[in-house]
């Protein structure tokens, strides 16, 4: 659709705030085509954005503001997110399918802003659509605003480091043969590093990853965990790292020889060539603690080469990552993180608590269709849920439906706590427990209400670990444990002087995790679970915050190309 100079002088004053806002807007072109890449075993076309795997970076300052064309030239919907943006006033343009927009259609286009409000550091944008954000991925980039600088030493270089997973079937023929089964998906054939397997994988043996470093120089790396199914561990051989950011915020520093990260989050660590000129090897390997959950016990490798004259030949051992089931591990290092807490990047932990929610996570069962053979246990079709409810897609995206007031689309009745009181977490639970319900139930916040959500995981089905992820906030995590959460005991033990400041949370194999956030930003926010599988089965709700009493804290107006369902 080519719009006239008046219609796209009005976009402006009504969506822009004015044209010399909308004038001084950069913008990114995002085209997506199938097409081949040929450094990944078995080549095929795969669904990419403007030819490049992983896609583009985008480059913002902390504030800024972007337009984002996304063009469909695929042969799938798709839509895209901006994993960690606030997105201030804007959910229109946060890309979740049928939350907050309609897909675009193959040969649709749609022009998103993208507003940067309090992020700062590294964030990633994806596809949200189905399973698409296998291949549609790549990362952001938000530098510190003009005049200011980094609360570390300024590295030599940074350089985006995206973990990422590969099967050899094509991914929509995975994800629909995923749910007619109703089991677990096919387990991948490789893990990535910025879209190498590594040496581990003889197809790609000679075009890993590989980073040329200085002795003496320490270097950025953005770490960010694009894997659909895995929480994952990450080292350098002979190299400790310091965490200094997660999820779009500065943490206080702290040394590890490894890294714990969800899918979805993102982990900024200092590396310092500090070792003797030689090749060193980076490595990631999935953690999985759920008994009898399949999983690639692949190990994914690239390269730090260090500059210089040396014997090329040899490289050092892979770095010591824990064992895949080591709770442990997980949990310690993301215990660790913590804000930066300084007078230039303070923490505002919501004290006086007005809404006090309490949801459980589950993975669930269905009874099989009549005539059907299903995957899971006994037959069945495994699900999955928040306070035991099962989300099911409206037909009309949930933004749409509330801005219009459309009826039918979602009932505004989400529990504020499970239906059923029990041991959560103990080892045998019966099986009357593995059904739910299903529907499209939403939360209704309050405009500048403050929010108290614990996470407790259930050992229902064997239980697991859960990476929650909210749009359209950050939020506070002040606080989590194994085992059930104790209502009068562990809220003693919060931190609430610098917890850190996430989007995504891995809410620990049958533990508990709290989580506060003010609710000042209207609009419809979609919460799930980054394991595909997981949301793919329901484990997803949404929010809506009302809008304010000012203009000021009022939803903008929807872009007058909106995709249509």
């Amino acid at each position: 659709m080519k719009l006239s100079i008046f219609e796209i002088l009005l976009f402006c004053l009504l969506f822009f705030n004015g044209l010399h806002h909308c004038l001084a807007i950069k913008r990114y072109r995002f085209e997506l085509k199938e097409e081949k890449h040929t450094k990944l075993c078995n080549t095929k076309n795969i669904l990419i954005v403007n030819g490049q795997f992983p896609g583009p970076t985008i480059h913002v300052h902390k504030g800024e503001t972007i337009i984002v064309d996304v063009i469909n030239s695929g042969n799938y919907n798709v839509t895209i997110h901006w994993h960690g943006v606030a997105m201030e006033r804007n959910p229109w343009g946060d890309g979740p399918e049928y939350i907050t927009q309609c897909p675009i259609p193959p040969g649709g286009k749609f022009s998103q802003k993208v507003i940067f409000t309090v992020e700062d550091g590294t964030l990633w944008w994806h596809a949200h659509s189905n399973w698409t954000r296998a291949t549609v991925y790549g990362a952001i980039i938000v530098h510190p605003k003009h005049g200011t600088n980094y609360p570390f030493p300024k590295p030599h270089a940074e350089v985006p480091i995206i973990l990422g997973e590969w099967w050899k079937m094509d991914i929509q023929t995975l994800y629909y043969s995923f749910l007619q089964k109703g089991g677990d998906p096919n387990v991948s054939d490789a893990y990535l590093i910025n879209g190498h397997p590594g040496d581990s994988y003889p197809c790609s043996k000679r075009d890993m990853f590989n980073l040329r470093v200085d002795q003496g120089k320490t270097y950025l790396l953005r770490i960010i965990n694009s894997v659909t199914q895995n929480i994952m561990f990450f080292g350098v051989a002979n190299h400790n790292l310091t965490v200094v950011g997660s999820d779009g915020s500065y943490t206080k520093p702290f040394t590890s020889d490894y890294v714990t990260i969800s899918p979805g989050q993102t982990i900024d660590v200092l590396l310092e060539a500090n070792q003797n000129p030689n090749q060193y090897y980076m490595a990631a390997k999935a953690y999985e603690r759920t008994p009898n959950v399949p999983f690639p016990r692949n190990i994914t490798t690239g390269i730090i080469h260090y500059n210089g004259k040396y014997d090329t030949k040899n490289t050092t051992p892979l770095p010591n990552l824990p064992v895949h089931n080591d709770t442990d591990a997980s949990v310690s290092f993301t215990n660790s993180l913590k804000s930066l807490a300084s007078k230039d990047h303070p923490v505002n932990v919501p004290l006086d608590i007005t809404t006090e929610l309490f949801y459980t996570l589950s993975i669930n069962t269905f009874p099989c269709e009549i005539g059907n053979t299903c995957e899971g246990p006994g037959n069945t079709r495994l699900a999955a849920t928040v306070n035991n409810v099962t989300f099911e897609n409206p037909t009309v995206d949930l933004l749409e439906a509330y801005y219009h007031m459309i009826n039918g689309q979602f009932q505004t009745n989400f529990p504020n706590n499970p239906p059923l009181k029990f041991n959560y977490t103990a080892p045998n639970l019966p099986s009357e427990f593995r059904s739910s319900e299903r529907g499209t139930k939403v939360k209704v916040l309050e405009y500048n209400s403050t929010v108290e959500l614990v996470f407790q995981g259930t050992n229902i089905l064997g239980g697991g670990d859960h990476p929650m992820h909210l749009h359209g906030y950050s939020f506070y995590v002040v606080g989590s444990g194994l085992g059930n959460f104790n209502k009068e005991k562990d809220p003693l033990n919060y931190n609430l002087v610098d917890p850190p400041y996430q989007n995504t949370i891995a809410v620990p194999y049958n533990g508990w995790t709290a989580i506060r956030f003010r609710a000042d930003n209207p609009g419809v926010w979609f919460m799930h679970c980054h394991l595909d599988r997981h949301a793919s089965w329901g484990m997803e709700m949404a929010f809506i915050v009302k809008n304010g009493k000012t203009p000021e804290s009022h939803m903008l107006p929807p872009p007058p190309d909106m995709p249509r369902c």
